[in-house]
């Protein structure tokens, strides 16, 4: 690996910083420690500091000595989930039911290293902005970000992202062109029958049967209407009904996910879902109510920005140590939003498969989400160096 020795050197300081704001998690919109751990620290460094862009978001302006240029976007998730964390470290959660279990710590830590270190060598032509964005779990703060002006303001010809990833080897890279990270969508379905007794069935019309037959039948999607070239998800995660063993309930409710790499994919299967639960209903004698909501869309990474990140990559860590080709993940990021805006390349970061973890970890695997992940700090560095890498070389492009 090719990492400049200040930031080796920083790396210590960085850490510090990064396991602060891991014993200080803050749910979706609600960042107002971390931003303003985040405003300080920049302003410190001499970077220009703009607030509540997007509710509780933080965005640092850097510009070069060389005069005006090229703008270039870096951006950094701040929010932590409503989990209890299983680690007894030293650096755990102080806030009962809140932890950092998906590396956004380790990602607003490692862009304020660049932060200082590019505030230290302004060398460049043109400017980078630094986006310290709320919300990314369900709260979409990246599109409340652009709907308060984010690229109006910061008119950013490129915008780049990163994510930790449990499971690819500690420092290396993964990244594909095209789709790399599936679009979040929910249903929720309400079925409304008549209620009766359950040794008198013929005198209702049982939304719980009728459930259980719109549960089987939506898998009818994935197997005979969409192309099965193409990828997509249908998960019923919820299924409610029902109070006691002699009466059968008025209504029934199920609830769950789609997930798709496009979105004629999706419209699709938004389409057969109504269809079949509509029917089945109807067929049953039931009424239904159907919620579609699409919250996140898929994340399509731009080729000349893949291209380009790439190269960065190899330089930093060698190319044996950068897949191109990495297979698209079915997980979804609010990212994707600002990738329907500006080009730009996402990129996942390896985090080993859990063994730098010290004395205190949960007993549990570091995947995200878990109760006993925690951000691997080895990663400190090469996240640093990527970032900087990264805007030094797009800012000297002609």
């Amino acid at each position: 690996m090719h990492l400049p020795s200040e930031i080796l050197d920083s790396a210590e300081a960085i850490q510090d910083i990064r396991r602060n704001i891991h014993a200080h998690p803050e749910l979706r919109f609600e960042e107002n420690r971390t931003a303003d751990l985040v405003a300080e620290a920049l302003s410190s460094w001499g970077i220009t500091v703009y607030r509540g862009m997007g509710k509780t978001g933080v965005v640092g302006r850097l510009d070069g000595e060389l005069g005006s240029g090229k703008m270039i976007g870096l951006r950094a998730d701040m929010d932590a989930l409503p989990l209890q964390e299983h680690n007894h470290f030293e650096h755990t959660s102080r806030n009962a039911g809140k932890m950092h279990a998906c590396g956004h710590d380790g990602h607003t830590a490692m862009l304020l290293g660049a932060a200082q270190y590019l505030s230290n060598h302004r060398d460049f032509k043109g400017s980078v902005i630094f986006i310290f964005q709320p919300a990314e779990e369900g709260g979409a703060g990246a599109n409340e970000m652009i709907k308060d002006g984010l690229f109006k303001q910061f008119p950013c010809n490129a915008v780049f992202g990163l994510h930790n990833w449990p499971g690819l080897a500690e420092g290396h890279f993964g990244v594909t062109s095209g789709p790399m990270m599936a679009s979040s969508n929910t249903f929720e379905i309400t079925i409304t029958g008549k209620g009766g007794h359950a040794a008198l069935p013929h005198n209702s019309a049982d939304p719980l049967l009728t459930g259980a037959q719109v549960v089987l039948a939506l898998q009818s999607i994935i197997t005979r209407n969409k192309r099965p070239v193409d990828a997509a998800v249908l998960s019923v995660t919820q299924f409610h009904a029902g109070e006691t063993s002699n009466v059968i309930p008025d209504s029934a409710f199920i609830g769950g996910t789609i997930r798709t790499f496009t979105l004629e994919v999706l419209n699709l299967m938004e389409q057969r879902l109504r269809e079949i639960t509509q029917n089945i209903a109807s067929a049953f004698d039931c009424q239904v109510d159907i919620t579609f909501s699409r919250n996140y869309p898929p994340l399509i990474n731009h080729d000349a920005e893949v291209q380009f990140a790439s190269e960065v990559m190899s330089e930093l860590v060698g190319k044996q140590n950068v897949n191109t080709h990495i297979d698209p993940t079915m997980g979804a990021e609010d990212f994707a939003f600002m990738l329907l805006e500006k080009p730009g390349c996402y990129v996942f970061l390896g985090n080993g498969d859990g063994d730098h973890r010290a004395v205190g970890h949960g007993m549990g695997p570091c995947h995200l989400h878990n109760p006993s992940y925690d951000f691997n700090d080895a990663l400190i560095p090469i996240g640093v160096s990527y970032w900087v890498k990264l805007a030094q070389r797009y800012l000297e492009k002609t």
